[in-house]
């Protein structure tokens, strides 16, 4: 029994949270949206004028003319000038509508772009590691434009209500007998929205749903291209693209099916409506209560109600669609895990000092049994890195490196513990002021679909000079210089017209052109050559020297140029101090760089071999 009786809330919610998205709407725009109402009202006073308007010219002019048997130029420039005064005050409401509507629809659909954008740059590295990047695509497009695709037909509809009312007034006037008779449709007509909305809701909801799965895979596959085409997986991809799309389509032909169900239903009432009156109406004629004409009024006053009936249809339609997308956008718009900045400043001109204060993070994970669970991957870490100093970070595979870089440009806060900059508690800091002072280039680069300059300044006012400068630091002057446009060549997509030893040090002059007090680079020169990696270090070491500079290091020539170094594993602090210090006392520390020297030392005896050969 609960069970059964459980959808009737449903809709009514639906309803309810609907007029609650109008509402923000109208709130979001209320000069276009009072515009586009005002247009529908027009509209919908000369549409329930029309009639009258006709009735007056019959009667004013045409019946004249026809007595008198000749038809004056005066009476044609009255018959034409009311009606084109009808017709030109009609267009002007309907253009009025229209314009203002859309205008008003767009506007908040920009608007909600760039706040669900907004958000996403202002919520941690947390948040978005638990949200698929196709699904955040799917939020900021398609469920902001679903949400407010319903003012298309809302400002005609509540516009329209003058055309509903005039007929009913006109209706209950002529006769209340056959008005009553006619507006029995009524409810007819609600408890038809009503079942409506009842079995849209959770189709609209999983099809946006799916909207956002399409995505999601799509972006994965461009983003694995490369991956995907050297290991042949072109078919398995396409497979999966047409998993998730089939059931996108399968989703929309349901919505599709359930909306040709009820709008042939919708559509009938009101001529039942009509076909009631003229029946009920025949008998009041027989008796004598009412007369023919007055039975064809009721029946055109009544197909005059009929389309603002249809047109709040319309806006009930979409009602469910508009409550799924606000739902999806304001999961993005409410979430939690924005980061709290203060108010300081990081002190300027002087490389910085750093200090981790028993730092600890862990990552969310779902467990195999479906539940929520944390997986450490800083764990305790208390480090401590002079002002102007080289500090290596070297630990295997899955250490906690990167997530601690992350920490020290607080890109995400610890869960327990402090991270400190000259002193300063980097949630203290303004919002953008550890970017002012540090610069992390990642083990990831990124490249934009920009020109060279445009990839190194990222839109910052610095000159050439200072770009050049960056680059030689780089070494990547030589290469800049044989592309065919210089510092204007476009790089493509993702840098794809790049090397990835040409990406890295594009990303590292990045850094350096910003002058960082603190610079951190999570294994940043691993795509090129030993002795040009060499080379990179050796000159930002001389021109860092206003730089503190922690380094993510993995072979033995960038570890030399360290002062100090810092070995971690499975996220916490084995030992710190130098390279051979720690060679001397540290059997974990040891293994590794000896395994990597070792592996390096092979590979360069196969190539050497392989050039003899050659020979």
């Amino acid at each position: 029994m609960s069970s059964a009786a459980a959808p009737a809330p449903a809709a009514r919610s639906t309803l309810r949270a609907g007029l609650t998205v109008v509402r923000r709407g109208i709130a979001g725009q209320p000069r276009w949206f009072a515009l586009a109402v005002v247009g529908a009202t027009i509209y919908g006073i000369m549409t329930g004028l029309t009639a009258w308007a006709i009735g007056w010219v019959v009667r004013e002019a045409v019946t004249p003319a026809i007595e008198a048997g000749r038809v004056t130029s005066g009476q044609l420039w009255f018959i034409g000038g009311v009606l084109a005064a009808v017709v030109v005050t009609n267009v002007i409401g309907v253009i009025g509508r229209r314009l203002a509507g859309g205008i008003a629809m767009y506007n908040l659909g920009a608007h909600y772009r760039r706040a669900v954008t907004r958000q996403y740059l202002q919520l941690p590295l947390s948040w978005h590691h638990r949200h698929p990047s196709g699904q955040l695509l799917s939020n900021a497009n398609a469920d902001v434009e679903a949400t407010w695709n319903i003012f298309a037909p809302l400002p005609m509809a509540i516009g329209v209500v003058v055309m509903l009312a005039f007929g009913i007034v006109q209706m209950v006037v002529v006769d209340p007998t056959l008005a009553v008779v006619g507006l029995t449709v009524f409810p007819m007509l609600f408890a038809a929205n009503v079942a409506f909305q009842r079995a849209m809701s959770p189709r609209m909801t999983r099809a946006q749903q799916l909207r956002a799965d399409v995505a999601e895979v799509a972006h994965e596959s461009f983003e694995a291209a490369l991956v995907v085409k050297s290991l042949g997986r072109e078919d398995h991809e396409t497979q999966r693209f047409r998993k998730a799309a089939d059931e996108l389509r399968d989703a929309n032909i349901e919505v599709g099916r359930t909306r040709g169900r009820f709008d042939p239903a919708i559509e009938a009432i009101p001529t039942l409506g009509t076909l009631a009156v003229l029946l009920v109406g025949t008998h009041r004629v027989r008796s004598g209560d009412v007369s023919a004409a007055e039975v064809a009024q009721i029946a055109y006053l009544f197909s005059i109600t009929a389309f603002p009936v249809r047109a709040l249809g319309w806006v009930l339609a979409e009602m469910p669609r508009a409550v799924v997308g606000w739902q999806r956008v304001s999961a993005v718009l409410d979430a939690t895990g924005a980061m709290h900045h203060g108010e300081r400043d990081l002190p300027r001109g002087r490389a910085s000092t750093v200090a981790t204060e028993s730092i600890s993070y862990a990552y969310e994970i779902e467990t195999d049994d479906g539940q929520p669970g944390v997986n450490p991957a800083v764990v305790d870490v208390t480090i401590d890195i002079p002002a102007g100093s080289t500090v290596a970070l070297v630990g295997p595979t899955g250490s906690g490196k990167s997530t601690l870089t992350n920490l020290l440009m607080r890109l995400v806060d610890p869960d327990s513990g402090a991270v400190l900059v000259d002193e300063v508690d980097l949630r203290d800091v303004r919002r953008g002021g550890v970017s002012e002072v540090a610069a992390l280039v990642p083990q990831q680069t990124f490249m934009f679909d920009d020109t060279v300059r445009g990839n190194v300044t990222l839109g910052t006012d610095h000159g050439d000079e200072a770009v050049w400068r960056a680059l030689d630091v780089a070494q990547a002057t030589t290469f800049v210089r044989r592309l065919g446009d210089g510092l204007e060549t476009r790089v493509g997509e993702r840098g794809t017209s790049l090397s990835g030893g040409q990406r890295q040090r594009l990303a590292l002059a990045r850094a350096v052109v910003r002058e960082p007090q603190l610079l951190i680079l999570d294994d940043a020169t691993s795509a090129v050559d030993p002795s040009v990696e060499q080379s990179i270090l050796s000159r930002l070491r001389d021109a860092a020297s206003g730089t503190t500079v922690l380094v993510v290091a993995y072979r033995m020539a960038t570890i030399l140029l360290a002062d100090e170094v810092v070995y971690v594993e499975e996220g916490r602090v084995v030992d710190h101090g130098t390279h051979a210090a720690l060679i001397a006392r540290c059997a974990g520390y040891e293994r590794l760089v000896t395994a990597y020297a070792r592996e390096a030392a092979e590979r360069a005896a196969i190539a050497a071999a392989e050039e003899e050969v050659a020979r």
